[in-house]
């Protein structure tokens, strides 16, 4: 089995850019009722994924006072670099399977690093639901 056969491609994907602000990377969230979001690089590398969380301590930490002001940050500052890591399309799928056991989904590149995809846990517990068992 090969990890493309499971791969929903970036251009299905939505995913926000590390120079976007806080506002916009929320409001992208709240638009799609994400709870967690790929972040890539204007190069298309992948950066991390940012969760509500991410946000929510963020905006505590900083005081913020409202909407307006999430326009003074980006997403790249709220980048946790452990979190949500991505694998490359070569992966094996029992690192893949590994992988959602703790992750909704998994971001997936290329060789150099550009974002191409992500992996769903829910795509990868339906193949292997419907595999035929011997």
């Amino acid at each position: 089995m090969n990890v493309i056969m499971l791969l929903k491609p970036k251009d299905t994907v939505k995913y926000i850019y590390q120079d976007d602000t806080l506002r916009q990377g929320l409001e992208k969230m709240k638009a799609h009722s994400y709870t967690a979001i790929p972040v890539i690089t204007k190069g298309g590398k992948y950066a991390g994924t940012v969760s509500e969380g991410d946000f929510l301590y963020y905006i505590v930490d900083k005081g913020s006072q409202g909407i307006k002001e999430l326009e003074n940050y980006f997403v790249r500052d709220i980048i946790r670099q452990d979190f949500n890591p991505a694998v490359e399309i070569s992966v094996d799928m029992d690192e893949l399977l590994k992988r959602a056991m703790n992750q909704n989904f998994i971001p997936v590149t290329d060789a150099r690093g550009t974002f191409i995809g992500i992996v769903t846990r829910q795509d990868i517990i339906k193949y292997f639901t419907e595999m035929p068992h011997s």
